[in-house]
């Protein structure tokens, strides 16, 4: 049964195609036929209800009002700098720092012992990246994340966070192995005085025989644990591999809720040389994942607990219509990732779904964000009153000690107009999310269009991440032309 239509690439030679989303034997696939290879059929999602379920929260953003390059002829995916015809504005921003590593790890987007060349920015390009990021419109950009590579391999890395939180980039995150936080405890120390917000924490599993770096992020946990450093584990999920552990990593992750701010699994991207044999054995997606977290969470965190990422938009026009001011749209692509909260609690962990109804609070919300649109005085204030009496209706479990401090939270937060205080929302909470970025067999233009995560480059531009990886390739093309030899290191 055909779902819709829309573009995708040859996994072969790279050019674009026509291609049809459709649904068979209860999975959503991917299949385009190109003339001189074939047809291909990928798994896109296999789980066609859920993919149903995310559909309803589609959310088409107006993109940024300052792109940084046309439309060519060649069409999207061809042009990405941003042009025009983008659909969201940048979320999150990477900025690769190095290609040097000090690891080998087979399934890495970056690839980067096998480039046989050095790409490293110099400071002040880095600093020209930040600055464009910054002169986003008509929201400037408020995070960004350093990666490579090894980011820590760079000797200025204090120096670059520290400029970041000059030019005024509020959250910054670094995606690193961790090998060097584990080895130098003072190192840590030295990110966070100068402004580090969190460590992305690239980790695989919590045995040997999943994460051969296991005992060095149990170091480096312990290391930014000491100094009240956030860290955010990273897991890459492939089946047959680590797909078992995916329970333990979030219990793990509970254990350490002091330090742990969440778990961020990424489903394997096969952005190499995979064969069509290792992509249809080792492919995960996001319904698989959630199958396994609810499976090995023993049911607690269930399947349906999962939302998309634009869920979250009525509240960000709440913020808008409430202050006057443009903010960040969580516009990405429904089928692009999902994500929920638990509550650490001396009983275990808690859902937020459990405590709240989802979908009533989001409701109520919405309801706010228009009526406080239409303005004037008198009405938002019965506007907020009211809002708060739904979101209080919109409590399922009130004898949950957590959801009566979230609510007045939400109602604290609207009546003194400091959206900031939404920060403690944090207080015990893991958030548990996904991002299953594209490769070439399951490419979807209309998701790259609505990428919410991009690469600042050198050159001035911003690349959505599953193009800057795969399809045309820019990151390679991005790192040959302002590499240096191999040899100068």
């Amino acid at each position: 049964m055909l779902i819709k239509k829309t573009k995708s690439l040859c996994p072969v030679c790279g050019i674009v195609l026509d291609a049809d989303i459709v649904e068979e034997e209860g999975k959503v696939w991917v299949v385009r036929t190109c003339p001189e290879h074939g047809t291909y059929r990928a798994l896109y999602w296999s789980d066609a209800d859920m993919y149903r379920r995310f559909d309803a929260y589609e959310c088409i953003g107006n993109g940024i009002s300052n792109p940084h390059t046309t439309v060519s002829p060649a069409g999207c995916p061809n042009d990405c700098g941003i042009c025009p015809n983008h659909r969201s504005m940048t979320l999150l921003a990477n900025i690769d720092l190095t290609n040097r590593c000090n690891l080998n790890c087979d399934f890495c987007f970056a690839n980067a012992q096998a480039c046989g060349y050095v790409y490293e920015p110099t400071f002040d390009q880095v600093v020209d990246m930040m600055r464009m990021l910054r002169a986003e419109r008509p929201v400037p950009v408020l995070a960004v994340q350093f990666s490579g590579g090894e980011p820590t391999m760079r000797d200025d890395l204090p120096e670059i966070i520290r400029k970041a939180k000059e030019l005024g980039l509020y959250q910054v995150q670094v995606a690193t192995n961790g090998l060097r936080i584990a080895q130098d405890p003072d190192y840590i120390v030295e990110l966070k005085e100068a402004g580090l917000s969190t460590v992305y924490l690239h980790f695989d599993g919590v045995t040997r025989e999943t994460n051969s770096k296991i005992a060095s992020d149990r170091r480096a946990i312990a290391n930014c644990e000491k100094i009240g450093m956030g860290v955010i584990l990273v897991p890459t999920v492939i089946n047959g591999r680590n797909d078992h552990e995916v329970g333990a990593i979030i219990k793990y992750a509970a254990e350490h809720i002091e330090t742990i701010r969440g778990v961020n699994f990424q489903p394997v991207a096969f952005t190499g040389a995979a064969s069509e044999d290792d992509v249809r054995k080792e492919r995960i997606t996001i319904p698989g994942l959630a199958d396994r977290i609810e499976e090995q969470t023993d049911g607690i965190i269930k399947k349906d607990y999962f939302y998309p990422v634009p869920c979250v938009v009525p509240i960000s026009r709440l913020v808008e219509a409430y202050t006057g001011k443009p903010q960040v749209m969580f516009t990405t692509h429904q089928h692009c990732g999902a994500a929920t909260y638990v509550f650490v609690t001396d009983e275990g962990m808690v859902p937020i779904n459990r405590m709240l109804d989802i979908d009533a609070f989001f409701e109520s919300v919405d309801k706010m964000a228009t009526k406080f649109s239409k303005g004037g005085s008198i009405n938002k204030y019965m506007t907020l009153v009211e809002g708060v009496k739904d979101l209080y209706v919109s409590t399922r479990n009130a004898e949950q000690k957590n959801t009566g401090e979230f609510l007045k939270l939400i109602g604290k937060t609207l009546l003194s107009q400091d959206f900031e205080a939404l920060r403690e929302f944090h207080w015990n909470a893991l958030f548990i999310g996904t991002m299953h970025f594209m490769d070439c067999h399951n490419y979807d233009l209309s998701r790259v269009q609505r990428c919410c995560i991009h690469y600042a480059t050198p050159d001035g531009r911003l690349i959505p991440f599953c193009t800057y990886n795969s399809g045309p390739v820019y990151r390679e093309k991005v790192w040959k032309a302002f590499a240096r030899p191999q040899e100068e290191e």
